[in-house]
C-alpha cells in the first residue's frame, strides 16, 4: 500500500509526474483522499492496466 504520509506532502509533485509519464490520467483519477489509498490504486489500476505492486514501485519512483 503507499504509505500516505510519505507522499501526502509532496502529492501535487507527484501527480505532476504521473500525468506527464502517462498522459491517458485525469486529475480524478489521481484524486488521494486519506484513508483511500486502495481506491486510488484501483482506478490507476483500471487506465493503466498494471498490478498494484507495479503502480507502488512507479509512485516510489518518482
Amino acid at each position: 500500500m503507499i504509505n500516505i504520509n510519505g507522499v501526502k506532502g509532496n502529492w501535487n509533485e507527484i501527480k505532476g509526474k504521473l500525468k506527464q509519464k502517462f498522459a491517458i490520467l485525469t486529475d480524478s483519477d489521481l484524486l488521494l483522499i486519506e484513508g483511500k489509498q486502495d481506491e486510488l490504486l484501483g482506478r490507476l489500476q483500471l487506465r493503466l492496466g498494471k498490478t498494484k505492486e507495479d503502480l507502488q514501485k512507479i509512485i516510489m519512483n518518482l
